[in-house]
């Protein structure tokens, strides 16, 4: 499979920098996959685990609680709220990051913020319960 380059940054470091074959985004509009070749495209991610696949058996999981992705003909460009390999992943903090959503609904100015901030409290959850932490 033809590689292509990815960078994964949070506000801290630079999480990852490096020739890929593939990544699995949790896009807001649905989880999707991204080849050498993609078509260029701008999404917002929702809460979930991004999978990238540097070799056939090597893959590296991360959580992101939200964030941007951009595909360009460089390559892929994901900018992340914060970004944390799955085996550090624990429910102390997931439920730090639904505490901080929830200050957010309470303190959403309008209706589309509010529901905005709901829906990522739900997916936060729902990954909750898939990871079953």
């Amino acid at each position: 499979m033809a590689a292509f380059h990815l960078e994964l940054v949070s506000p801290e470091k630079l999480v990852f920098s490096g020739e890929v074959e593939a990544v699995a985004v949790p896009g807001t509009e649905g989880e999707f996959t991204v080849l050498k070749d993609h078509a260029p495209l701008i999404a917002m991610m929702k809460p979930g685990v991004v999978v990238i696949e540097e070799a056939p058996a090597k893959k590296l999981r991360l959580f992101v609680p939200g964030g941007f992705a951009e595909v360009a003909p460089s390559g892929l460009t994901i900018l992340a709220d914060k970004a944390l390999p799955l085996p550090e992943l624990d429910a102390a903090t997931l439920d730090v990051e639904v505490g901080n959503v929830e200050e957010e609904i309470a303190g959403a100015k309008g209706n589309e913020a509010r529901r905005m901030a709901v829906e990522k409290r739900d997916q936060l959850r729902e990954l909750r319960a898939v990871l079953k932490i």
